[in-house]
């Protein structure tokens, strides 16, 4: 058969294990300047998928696709040194600030613009809004069948793909014709570390918004090594309805912020008694400790 056509949905979030009192701003969205960028570990999974189908089946292509700053060509890059094939870039100032709505409908824009896809892989979620619901949307606005849960991508032949998934009580395997869009849990296997060959081929890689301040030595290398550089598209390479983009395209809105600080208090033992369990309840309500 021949190669597969793969797109692997990826986000540079902040890293929430370091998160401080500035971590979001006064009109609530995440301040990402203040923290640390990582790449989201679901997305991780997803890619690793991809690399796998990309070693059982020869001709198939990997291409990366994320939405943020020019800072987020750093996903890309890590894509590239893990064995991907390309990456594309989606930064514009007219993205700024969308919620899982308007972020589905700037990808599936994107997706479109890339042309025939075979698969699009995704982590289930991103660990700075834990909601899940962004490959979902871009099946949706795709018109694209879609397998959610995944652990593991078993085989895709002959225009159908074979995915076990991961629930709460037990394993499954099903059946689905591709093109499609598959969401991978934390539970399949990490990622591949990098290779060290790609290390070297891909370390000077950029999108064109990084090369701003580039020496000439460094163009010229760029227009000598094609591969070196990352396609970057603004919203006029896409086409989009301006309205459904960034804070305009988003109906989600943070209304409050709370931080909450555990801290160690004397220790309480309790009756196995139905009342010192309800106070218990009560209390840990009460702190936010649960609900």
């Amino acid at each position: 058969m021949k190669g597969l056509k793969i797109v692997v949905l990826a986000k540079q979030v902040p890293d929430t294990r370091n998160v401080g009192k500035d971590a979001m701003k006064a009109d609530g969205t995440v301040n990402r300047g203040a923290l640390p960028a990582i790449f989201n570990p679901e997305d991780l999974n997803a890619l690793e998928q991809a690399l796998r189908l990309k070693d059982k089946y020869p001709g198939t292509e990997v291409s990366l696709l994320t939405m943020g700053p020019g800072r987020a060509a750093e996903v890309i890059r890590e894509g590239l040194y893990r064995g991907a094939d390309n990456g594309y870039l989606l930064s514009d100032r007219a993205f700024a600030g969308s919620d899982t709505l308007a972020t589905s409908y700037a990808l599936s824009c994107a997706l479109k613009e890339m042309g025939h896809i075979d698969v699009i892989i995704a982590g289930r979620q991103a660990i700075d809004g834990d909601t899940a619901q962004v490959g979902p949307q871009v099946a949706e606005k795709l018109k694209l069948a879609q397998i959610t849960y995944a652990e593991d991508i078993m085989s895709a032949e002959e225009g159908k793909i074979v995915v076990k998934r991961r629930l709460e009580r037990g394993v499954e395997v099903v059946e689905g014709n591709y093109p499609l869009v598959v969401t991978v849990n934390a539970s399949a296997p990490e990622c591949r570390p990098r290779n060290a060959k790609f290390v070297m081929k891909y370390k000077h890689a950029r999108a064109v918004s990084e090369m701003q301040n580039a020496t000439e030595d460094y163009i010229a290398l760029h227009n000598n090594r094609p591969y070196l550089n990352i396609n970057e598209w603004s919203v006029n390479d896409i086409t989009t309805d301006a309205e459904e983009l960034g804070l305009s395209g988003s109906p989600t809105k943070v209304k409050t912020i709370e931080n909450v600080v555990f801290q160690a208090k004397e220790a309480k033992v309790l009756k196995p008694e139905d009342e010192d369990i309800n106070d218990l309840m009560k209390e840990l309500i009460t702190n936010h400790t649960i609900g």
